[in-house]
């Protein structure tokens, strides 16, 4: 049984081994030439203004994360757009009701303040 497989694991190693073996040619053989210029942090083209350590509000993550969250009701609303006639009444109805219950998250959300970015 394991005969079959035997591609499938020659195929893994021979990518984890092309991996390994390109990043080590990069190492051995690619310029090293760092300069002042090179070591500075970028931010998009500008001037830094503060250190790259620095840690980011709960805000910025809270967020993220409501933008993921909503986002991903897009994944439910496409199938649902594809076959809307043949869901009838009832895919209606239903996706009436889960789109009135992001809207009273969203609401929830936008209440208690967490999309402010100040």
């Amino acid at each position: 049984m394991l005969e079959h497989y035997l591609p499938i694991f020659m195929m893994i190693l021979g990518g984890v081994l092309f991996g390994i073996v390109m990043v080590k040619l990069n190492e051995w053989l690619g310029p090293r030439r760092p300069t002042e210029e090179k070591l500075t942090t970028y931010e998009s083209g500008m001037e830094p203004v503060r250190t790259a350590r620095e840690r980011f509000s709960v805000k910025f993550y809270m967020v993220a994360v409501l933008f993921i969250l909503f986002d991903i009701e897009v994944v439910f609303m496409y199938p649902w757009a594809v076959a809307f006639r043949e869901l009838g009444i009832i895919g209606f109805v239903s996706m009436t009701v889960f789109i009135l219950i992001l809207l009273i998250g969203l609401f929830y959300v936008w209440r208690k303040g967490a999309l402010e970015w100040d």
